[in-house]
């Protein structure tokens, strides 16, 4: 009888749940949970997850199932990471029974419970087959491996994806965007990687990671590696709060594509980096997230961008290559990126044939998103370059955090203004402010801002342009003729650096009330162009 008590304990789940926050009166945090049946080549794997709001390291959390209308402890335990997401999986020996599971959160002497699940197992022979590789279906165009690439743009109205339709759909992984040099959009990118990491691999996917990045306003070679070294801690941070890397992780890759450091109140370019030192903060990313985490990341680009923004690299060429490049039509066996109708891309990853060396080929930005499970209108959809043994090669070497490697709480930060320049009221003031951590390096999140020490009638309008890790320069607008003193303050709103200030003066003089400008005629509509005409669509 105990023997069967324990075997019905391990009696799991089938179908992926949608993912719910409860109300809870005994604790001041909430937890959501979800379960589902996980592909499997072995016995039927169960995946438990969820994420703890607002994030709590360290939280315990124990599944229960409800026999005979009481809940049981299954024993199954596991710890929440830094960020709040918990995983838990098991084996389950058991099949086509329903029951019902929730789970516990523990922090100190509150707990919570989450939501309820009832759930049934399918079959083993229905969703696997004894080979591992047959799990991963050469179900894209051209009997490749198919993948896509998601960020918060696919979650329109904080709607969630539907990761087992896209499983059912033949992607096999999906490029995750986790962090972004921009905090205004590092922060929705986080909000949705601990769902979707870990539904995805629920639904038998394997994620990996990208991050956008944005270059310095620099042509010093000693800054453009402090700022590379600044957005590589920021992804090894990143990395560390979901507990590094698992089995079902690709790496992370460098998201390349925009050479602008410089641009004007109108968002017009003004100003580019030059190819020597785009190169110089590639290879010095790559190589510290590379030696950090023990698996080399992925740079993705297009290959204009390649050819015509940066130099030809032995140190990148190491690199796998993600590349972009639409109306090529991937169900050509024979089709791929990096070949120009006439002469050849040159960079990089260019041979003598002029083909390309890349491993991931992201053929279309307008996939039918609602066929693989996603609420939006259009999806990325790519492809991998070799067989399921060579892409399983991609997931070898975990990569575990240590406590020094977790996002710091409240670091100690220093500021330096290096400069104000205040003319006259119809000209911006314009403050340029260095923070730095306490080992000398630049902070890698939080924003500036100018605090007066009295209180000024209209409110000024202020904008912050980050120039580089650490540095920013801040523009004030509409104030009146007169001398200002106040502080500009630092503040990151993640928690990761300490607030810091430094008192700051000027003087403005009354400028030329600039001319009315006359009323501007209307122009003719133009209709909207079809961004997809000419892609793929999926």
């Amino acid at each position: 009888m105990k023997f069967l008590h324990n075997q019905i304990l391990t009696i799991l789940a089938m179908i992926l749940i949608s993912t719910q926050l409860i109300p809870v009166s005994a604790a001041n945090f909430t937890s959501t949970f979800s379960v589902s049946q996980t592909p499997s080549a072995i016995e039927p794997l169960i995946t438990f997850h969820g994420v703890i709001k607002p994030a709590l390291k360290n939280a315990v959390v124990k599944i229960f199932v409800k026999l005979d209308e009481k809940w049981v402890d299954t024993r199954l335990r596991t710890n929440s990471t830094s960020s709040g997401a918990w995983k838990i999986e098991a084996n389950a020996t058991a099949q086509s029974t329903k029951v019902s599971y929730r789970a516990k959160i523990l922090v100190g002497k509150s707990t919570a419970n989450t939501v309820i699940k009832s759930l049934t197992i399918k079959p083993l022979p229905s969703i696997s087959e004894a080979d591992p590789t047959s799990l991963i279906a050469l179900a894209g165009p051209g009997g490749r491996i198919h993948g896509a690439d998601i960020s918060r743009w696919q979650h329109p109205n904080d709607k969630p994806i539907d990761f087992a339709k896209m499983y059912g759909a033949g992607i096999r992984f999906v490029m995750i965007k986790a962090s972004d040099a921009r905090d205004d959009a590092d922060i929705p990118s986080l909000k949705f990687l601990l769902n979707d990491r870990n539904a995805a691999q629920a639904a038998g996917i394997y994620t990996g990671f990208y991050h956008y990045a944005y270059l310095p306003n620099t042509a010093d070679p000693a800054l453009v590696i402090r700022d590379a070294q600044a957005q590589a801690q920021k992804v090894i941070w990143r990395l560390a709060s979901i507990g590094g890397y698992n089995t079902r992780d690709l790496t992370y890759a460098l998201d390349l594509e925009n050479n602008c450091i410089q641009m004007n109140k109108s968002k017009v370019c003004t100003k580019y980096a030059t190819r020597s030192n785009i190169t110089l903060w590639a290879e010095t990313w790559m190589a510290m997230v590379a030696e950090k985490t023990g698996r080399k990341p992925f740079l993705y680009s297009y290959s204009g961008f390649l050819e015509t923004a940066m130099n030809r690299s032995s140190l990148l060429r190491g690199y796998p290559l993600w590349m972009a490049q639409y109306a090529i039509n991937p169900a050509d066996p024979i089709a791929e990126p990096g070949r120009k109708i006439s002469g050849c891309y040159v960079n990089s990853w260019s041979t003598s044939n002029c083909t390309s060396l890349w491993q991931i080929w992201q053929y279309t930005s307008c996939g039918i998103a609602s066929k693989y499970g996603v609420p939006s209108t259009r999806l990325d959809l790519n492809v991998f370059r070799g067989d399921t043994n060579s892409f399983l090669k991609l997931v070898q070497g975990n990569w575990i955090p240590q406590v020094g490697d977790l996002l710091p709480v409240n670091e100690s930060s220093t500021m330096t203004i290096s400069g104000i320049k205040s003319t006259t009221t119809n000209k911006s003031v314009e403050i340029t402010i260095e923070v730095l951590r306490a080992t000398g390096t630049p902070v890698v999140t939080g924003t500036v801002v100018f605090r007066s020490d009295i209180e000024i009638a209209k409110k000024p309008v202020q904008t912050v342009v980050r120039d580089a890790a650490g540095v920013w320069v801040l523009s004030i607008d509409g104030l009146s003729a007169g001398s200002y003193t106040g502080k500009i303050v630092y503040v990151d709103q993640t928690g990761t650096h300490a607030q810091s200030e430094q008192m700051a003066q000027f003087i403005l003089e009354e400028g030329i009330a600039p001319s009315p400008k006359p009323s501007a005629t209307k122009k003719p509509v133009t209709p909207p162009t079809d961004g997809c005409k000419n892609q793929i669509k999926n």
